[in-house]
Formats: C-alpha cells, sequence, structure tokens
C-alpha cells in the first residue's frame, strides 16, 4: 500500500482548508483559532498549524492532505509539513490586492521544496475578481522563467481540485494515468 504526501498553502482565505475538505474522504482535522489581526477582515478562524485530510485512491493508496497556514508568522510549520511531501499545490485569491507578489512570495518561500518535488497553481476567487486572467499568471511565469501548471478552481468543488492535483501529479510522472 502506497502512501503519497501533498502539501497545500498560500496566502490566509485562498481556500486551503476548503480544498483539503472537499476532496477529504476522512473528516479534515483543523486548528483553527479566532483571527486576532489584520486576517480577522478576511475571515473569522484561521490555520494556525495546519489542516489534515485523507484521499483515498485506487487499491488502498492514500494521499495525505496537508494545508500550512497562510500567515507568514507560522511560518516555522512550513519545513515541517513538507517534509516528506511529494509535492505542492499553491492555491492564490485573485481577490487579494496583489496575487502575484503573492504567487512570486510562496513560490520564493517554497523554492527548495518546489524544486525537488513539484508544484501546481490553483487561483479561487475568480467569480469575484475576474481580474488578472489566467493568462496573466502564465505570463508571469513566463517571466520568471517558470513552467507551472496553473488552474481557476472553486476550492468548494472537489472535481475542480481533483483536476489540480491531477496536474501535480502528472507533473511528478508524466507517465501516471487518469
Amino acid at each position: 500500500m502506497s502512501q503519497y504526501k501533498i502539501i497545500f498553502t498560500g496566502p490566509v482565505g485562498a481556500g486551503k482548508t476548503t480544498a483539503i475538505s472537499s476532496l477529504s474522504d476522512v473528516p479534515l482535522v483543523k486548528t483553527d483559532e479566532a483571527a486576532s489581526d489584520m486576517t480577522k477582515e478576511r475571515k473569522a478562524e484561521t490555520t494556525v498549524a495546519m489542516d489534515y485530510g485523507i484521499m483515498h485512491i485506487n487499491e488502498g493508496e492514500k494521499i495525505h492532505l496537508y494545508g500550512t497556514p497562510g500567515q507568514e508568522r507560522f511560518d516555522f510549520m512550513w519545513d515541517i509539513l513538507t517534509a516528506g511531501g511529494i509535492g505542492l499545490v499553491l492555491l492564490l485569491d485573485n481577490s487579494r490586492t496583489d496575487p502575484f507578489k503573492d504567487m512570486q512570495f510562496f513560490l520564493k518561500s517554497f523554492a527548495g521544496f518546489i524544486q525537488k518535488t513539484g508544484v501546481a497553481i490553483g487561483v479561487t476567487q475568480m467569480d469575484i475578481s475576474t481580474q488578472p486572467t489566467i493568462d496573466n499568471y502564465h505570463q508571469q511565469l513566463k517571466e520568471l522563467d517558470m513552467s507551472i501548471p496553473v488552474f481557476s478552481v472553486d476550492a468548494r468543488e472537489k472535481k475542480d481540485v481533483s483536476i489540480l492535483v491531477q496536474a501535480l501529479m502528472f507533473s511528478l510522472d508524466p507517465g501516471i494515468e487518469e
């Protein structure tokens, strides 16, 4: 029985907890606390350690899904959670002031892990803010000399998040079957 570990990261409110919840076949383990800083302007609670779920795939295989806290002050958890991981899902909130700055920050913060594994990007909240477009994200990545799969996703929709995870898995092993 194979077991894998995928890490979900991104800024506060990007949908990490929701995305893991939509994929998990077991009740989500959350470490949410009342937001006490500027985060409370975006949401009442925030992840302070991690989110955890399990996605069962074929023949007893499992993917363990770990969500990082989005606040930089909890970045000590990032290294702990990425240990043993096979890839990173970066969720970006398109309605934030500068989602490209967020993208660059998280790609830089997780650069060592990404180099050893892989990354796929999901852009949430595109129904709230249609700009920038997915093409704009591709252009930004091209300027950074990075080729990364980028999708518009609704973190509440299992199908959207599943496609994002499949893209990550395919980037890790192009011979993988859907």
